[in-house]
């Protein structure tokens, strides 16, 4: 197998770890292999779009999610560093309002697999970040959300030590206590 799959504190949120073959030329990975996928992470994926953002040293980005037409998204860093979030936005689930965090850069080469029904933003740690992700369904604006990035009910523990820098739809994200979810 290629790569190594590991739960995270969101049984559902999975960590990728891809096989690396390197030598003296550089270095080798399937970032991607939709059998290995189906058999270590989950059956029926299908992904329909691949998007890529590049964003500075201290843009946070999210949370965001969609409350009809929800993303599943496989998501990695090609250059730099950030620390990526996830928020389970489940009302029905055991971890509903729960966070996970994980430092992604394209050194550590590690993915993370967010299912639908989960919030997810990320702070660029380093000068730039090119931040790579498939999502399982199309952006629609009309039904994206965002929840507020510093909702003390969430409680997220951002490794940063000043204001990030946020768009306005993620500076007026919403309070958890009053954002839609599933």
């Amino acid at each position: 197998m290629a790569i190594q799959v590991t739960a995270t504190a969101l049984p559902e949120v999975k960590l990728i770890e891809p096989k690396v073959f390197g030598d003296a030329r550089g270095f080798f990975l399937e970032s991607f292999n939709a059998r290995e996928f189906a058999e270590q992470v989950q059956a029926g994926v299908e992904f329909v779009q691949d998007n890529h953002s590049r964003s500075a040293k201290g843009v946070l980005r999210g949370l965001h999610y969609q409350i009809e037409h929800a993303q599943g998204k496989l998501v990695r860093v090609v250059a730099g560093e950030v620390f990526d979030v996830v928020v389970d936005m489940r009302r029905q689930s055991p971890d509903f309002g729960k966070w996970v965090g994980q430092r992604l850069t394209a050194d550590n080469m590690q993915q993370l697999w967010i299912p639908p029904g989960f919030a997810h933003g990320f702070v660029v740690l380093s000068e730039f970040a090119d931040f790579l992700y498939k999502t399982t369904d199309y952006w629609f604006p009309h039904h994206e959300r965002c929840l507020l990035w510093n909702d003390p009910d969430v409680g997220i523990d951002w490794p940063i030590t000043s204001d990030p820098i946020l768009a306005l739809k993620d500076a007026n994200g919403q309070r958890f206590a009053t954002a839609e979810s599933y």
